[in-house]
């Protein structure tokens, strides 16, 4: 078998170990998963007519805000399942799995890529799962098209792939699970400090920097364009090149470190 086909072979069969651990150790991605859903519900119920009002203005109900919320609670669900790929990773170099694969005949890349493309899937379905949620509770997007809902799902998975390569580095660099899901905090209060609950010319002054120049707030302006037929503006383009500069930085990060011999 040539180079590439043992490359596919050994991958797919990472990407079942993967997915079967998912299968039968569900818990930690269903914890991630209630995060959104939760904050969803939150926002919506309980301050989702104030919120509306301050946002869009007088007599806005519900149903605006819910549209203002939803693109933001998406790519904050990407940013809660990689945690559990990060956690992944670093049980897998702590338990001692890493060091008997690497004694085997195996793609040496091929552990990662199974992790990488496992996480991504998850991703999808979790966005899918919380995106039904909001469907039910209100959430429309009648003006977008065919071309703005292919547009949209590719984002939200070049989002997937740039935030679980930089997941999986922290992993590798955790000491154990615990180290590692906190290290991967950030990818959920990132989105906390950005445009996924409020426009940023309603937050501080201090605050705005910290919201406007970060991945999140110009792929939720992007996500939120696409869904609902508003304007993108330069949003899109900032948009791809921090999912590209964050899946190249994650990418050789974690092969790094992953390919450094063991002390």
């Amino acid at each position: 078998m040539s180079t590439l086909s043992l490359a596919v072979r050994d991958s797919s069969t990472m990407l079942r170990r993967n997915l079967l651990h998912a299968r039968r150790y569900p818990s930690l991605t269903l914890n991630l998963l209630l995060t959104p859903i939760m904050l969803l519900l939150l926002f919506v119920y309980v301050f989702g007519d104030t919120m509306g009002s301050g946002i869009i203005g007088g007599g806005a109900d519900r149903s605006e805000y819910i549209a203002y919320i939803v693109p933001g609670l998406l790519l904050m669900t990407i940013g809660s399942t990689v945690i559990g790929t990060a956690v992944s990773v670093s049980n897998d170099m702590t338990e001692g799995i890493i060091a008997r694969f690497r004694t085997m005949a195996i793609h040496r890349g091929s552990v990662l890529v199974g992790h990488v493309v496992g996480s991504v899937l998850q991703s999808v379905l979790s966005v899918v799962l919380v995106g039904a949620v909001a469907v039910a509770i209100g959430f429309r997007s009648t003006d977008a098209g065919v071309l703005e809902w292919l547009a949209a799902f590719g984002l939200l998975v070049i989002f997937a792939l740039a935030l679980t390569w930089i997941a999986v580095g922290m992993g590798l660099v955790s000491p154990n699970a615990e180290a590692a899901s906190n290290n991967a905090m950030p990818l959920i209060l990132l989105p906390l400090l950005s445009s996924a609950f409020v426009p940023v010319d309603a937050m501080p002054g201090w605050l705005q920097p910290i919201a406007e120049y970060q991945p999140f707030t110009p792929a939720i302006e992007t996500l939120r364009g696409l869904l609902l037929g508003s304007g993108i503006g330069h949003n899109g383009w900032l948009a791809v090149a921090w999912c590209l500069g964050l899946a190249v930085l994650g990418y050789f990060w974690s092969t790094s470190k992953f390919n450094r011999d063991p002390k």
